[in-house]
C-alpha cells in the first residue's frame, strides 16, 4: 500500500500568495472582482504548489461540472466497429479538451438504457449533452427535453417522439446529405451510366432518408424516373452492403453503377461485385459517402466517395454547446424545445472525392 499524499489546500495557496482565502476562491473559480496583480499572484501560487481545485466544491460555487455527456444511440458493438463514430468523437474530444471539459460517453444498447441515460442526465452530473445517431422512434430526445439538459444534436432532427428540425430550441449539426447524394448520382450519370442503383442506409435515420431523396431527385431530373427495383435497403454496415448488393444483382443483373449510402456499405458491395466477376469501374461504377480514411483508400479499387468533414462536425457540436453554456443563456437556448427560441441548424457542405471506383 502507498501512503496518501496530502494535497495543497486553498488556505495554503492563500498563504503563499499573501491574500485571503476568498480571493483565491474567486480566482480559481473564475469569478470577477479581483485586481489583475492579485490574480496573477494567486495563479503563480497555484502553479508552484500544484494546487488542484476540488471539483465538487467548485461546482457548488460555479454551478458547472466542466463535463459533457456524449450520447450515441447505438450499441457498443456498432460504435467501436464503425470509424465514423471514432472520427466524430475525436472532434468532440479535441474541442472539449481545449476548453478543459471532460467527455462522458454514454451508449444505448436497448430500451432499458434510455431510462438509465435519462436518469444520469437529469441527475446534474454534466453541464450538457451531445447526442447523435438517433433513430426514428427513439425516445431519447423527449427524455432529454424533460430532463432540461442543454443539448446539441448530430444530424437533422425528425423523430416521432422527440424533436424535429423545425421545433423551437433545437440545435443541431449536419452535413448536406441530400445535396451530396445528388452530386454522387450526377457523377455516375455523367460517366454515361444509366442503371444507377442505390444501397440505402438505415431508413429510420434522417441521414439515410436524405441521401435516398437526393438519389431520387437526381435520377428524376436527368432520366425522368428510375426503376424502383434499383433501390435496396441496407443499414450502413459492410455486411448490410453485401446483402443488399446480392439482392440487387438478383433483381437487376444489368446494373452499371451503385451509389452506396456510406463507405462501409460500399465496401460490402465491392466484395460482392468482385465475387460475382464484375469489374469495378468497367462493369459497375461505385460511389460511397463519408470519405473515411483509410477505408476509402484501402478499398479495392480505392473508393470514389462524397466527403463530409466528420471530425469538424464533432468539434462544431461541442463548440455550439459550450458557447450556449457560457453566454448566460445556455439553459434556454440549448435545451431541445426551449420556449420562444428558434431552431438553430448548421449544415456543412459536402465534396465529391474522385478515386478509381468511379
Amino acid at each position: 500500500m502507498t501512503e496518501a499524499v496530502s494535497r495543497p489546500t486553498l488556505e495554503a495557496v492563500a498563504a503563499r500568495a499573501g491574500v485571503s482565502r476568498a480571493t483565491v476562491s474567486r480566482v480559481v473559480n473564475g469569478g470577477d472582482g479581483v485586481r489583475e496583480p492579485l490574480a496573477e499572484r494567486v495563479r503563480r501560487a497555484v502553479e508552484e504548489l500544484g494546487y488542484v481545485p476540488n471539483q465538487a466544491a467548485r461546482s457548488l460555487v460555479t454551478r458547472r461540472h466542466d463535463a459533457v455527456a456524449v450520447v450515441i444511440a447505438e450499441p457498443e458493438a456498432r460504435v467501436f466497429a464503425d470509424p465514423f463514430f471514432a472520427l466524430q468523437l475525436r472532434g468532440i474530444s479535441k474541442e472539449l479538451t481545449a476548453h478543459d471539459n471532460q467527455l462522458v460517453l454514454l451508449l444505448t444498447e436497448g430500451r432499458a438504457d434510455h431510462a438509465r441515460v435519462a436518469r444520469y442526465l437529469a441527475g446534474g452530473h454534466v453541464d450538457g449533452a451531445l447526442v447523435f445517431s438517433l433513430h426514428l422512434e427513439d425516445p431519447l430526445p423527449g427524455l432529454i427535453r424533460a430532463a432540461g439538459v442543454p443539448t446539441v444534436f448530430g444530424g437533422r432532427p425528425h423523430w416521432g417522439r422527440g424533436a424535429r428540425a423545425e421545433d423551437p430550441g433545437v440545435v443541431y449539426v449536419d452535413c448536406d446529405n441530400r445535396g451530396g447524394a445528388r452530386v454522387a448520382v450526377r457523377h455516375l450519370l455523367d460517366l454515361g451510366r444509366r442503371r444507377v442503383a442505390h444501397l440505402t442506409g438505415a431508413l429510420d435515420q434522417t441521414s439515410a432518408v436524405d441521401r435516398l431523396d437526393g438519389y431520387r431527385d437526381e435520377m428524376a431530373d436527368v432520366l425522368g424516373e428510375s426503376d424502383p427495383r434499383l433501390v435496396v435497403e441496407s443499414d450502413f454496415t459492410p455486411s448490410g452492403g453485401e446483402r443488399a448488393m446480392r439482392e440487387l444483382l438478383e433483381r437487376c443483373p444489368d446494373v452499371d453503377a451503385v451509389f452506396a449510402a456510406n463507405d462501409l456499405t460500399a465496401l460490402g458491395a465491392l466484395r460482392v461485385l468482385r465475387e460475382s466477376g464484375r469489374r469495378v469501374p468497367e462493369d459497375v461504377a461505385v460511389v460511397g459517402f463519408d470519405d473515411m480514411l483509410p477505408v476509402t483508400e484501402q478499398a479495392d479499387p480505392p473508393l470514389t466517395t462524397v466527403r463530409q468533414d466528420i471530425e469538424e462536425m464533432g468539434r462544431l457540436m461541442a463548440r455550439l454547446l459550450l458557447r450556449g453554456l457560457s453566454d448566460g443563456r445556455g439553459r434556454e437556448r440549448a435545451v431541445a424545445g426551449g420556449p420562444g427560441v428558434p431552431a438553430t441548424g448548421v449544415v456543412l457542405p459536402t465534396t465529391l472525392i474522385r478515386r478509381a471506383s468511379a
